[in-house]
């Protein structure tokens, strides 16, 4: 799951543009990667690709912080 959330992140929401290649680990809000509108992209993707819905109330940054963090509550919610 890691790895499909990472490549879509770089290839549609940064378009490559990453000197370093984005890790699991990386903080995507604290650090820039993505803002609210590439948040939202990413979310959408989420519920596109897992059949799933995020309710407002998970849109937290404690769900939302890393890749890590995203994979664990889709896990956490048994989105597969």
């Amino acid at each position: 799951m890691n790895e499909i959330l990472l490549q879509y992140i770089s290839e549609h929401i940064l378009n490559n543009e990453l000197e370093e290649p984005l890790e699991a680990q990386d903080d995507l809000l604290g650090d820039g990667i993505l803002d609210s509108l590439g948040m939202m992209k990413l979310i959408l993707f989420i519920e596109t690709k897992y059949d799933t819905k995020v309710p407002p109330q998970d849109m937290i940054i404690e769900n939302f912080m890393t890749v890590q963090h995203i994979s664990d509550y889709l896990v956490k919610t048994k989105v597969q």
